[in-house]
């Protein structure tokens, strides 16, 4: 009797716990509000999700709910929770680079090759295979796409060059000289606005 009025105490204090964590993230409706809610509760996190990136059914499914809307998955060993606490739209850009090496090659060395890779292009051959034949960093296994990108994802002196409005298809030289890095860049698409949502995820134990 000892131990089931034991367990029967535990059992409850359990539920309490999760309700009272469950009433609390209802009550969140701010990103002020889910921060602090982050340092009191060291399983809980805020999540980042972008519309153009994150393409699994979770970020789907969040990004058709409204802003504070939930969606809970729970197992037989623990329960998940995701809040939406803000719902917003960024500039991004997109664009493919090659890259060369100032540390082995010389400017007037760069200089040449970059010509002869613009001519080449202008020709007809594929910027992606250009990249793979004359880029000197690990991009070029994907054909020099750089994929969606916007203002902090890169180095501060990149980003100023070439997150900017250029036309689709421009293709033009870039140096950061003090760097060693010395580019040829094209965009590939216009720069747009994507959604993104930032989440409360919260997981805790359910025994």
């Amino acid at each position: 009797m000892k131990y089931l009025l034991i367990f029967i105490f535990a059992f409850n204090l359990v539920t309490y716990s999760q309700d009272n964590v469950e009433t609390e993230i209802d009550s969140i409706n701010s990103l002020d509000r889910a921060e602090s809610f982050t340092k009191t509760y060291g399983n809980a996190a805020i999540v980042t999700f972008n519309k153009e990136k994150h393409n699994t059914s979770l970020s789907r499914e969040l990004f058709d709910r409204p802003l504070f809307g939930k969606k809970v998955y729970e197992n037989n060993i623990e329960k998940t929770t995701y809040k939406i606490i803000d719902r917003y739209k960024i500039p991004y850009y997109r664009l493919s680079y090659i890259f060369l090496d100032g540390t082995s090659l010389s400017k007037p060395e760069i200089d040449n090759k970059r010509r002869m890779i613009i001519a080449q292009y202008k020709a007809g051959i594929p910027f992606a295979d250009l990249a793979g034949q004359y880029s000197m960093d690990q991009n070029a296994k994907r054909g020099g796409d750089l994929g969606w990108v916007t203002h902090g994802d890169l180095t501060k002196e990149f980003e100023e060059k070439v997150l900017i409005d250029n036309q689709t298809n421009d293709i033009y030289s870039v140096d950061i000289p003090e760097r060693n890095w010395y580019y040829v860049i094209l965009q590939t698409h216009q720069p747009k606005l994507i959604e993104e949502i930032k989440v409360l995820k919260h997981t805790q134990s359910v025994r």
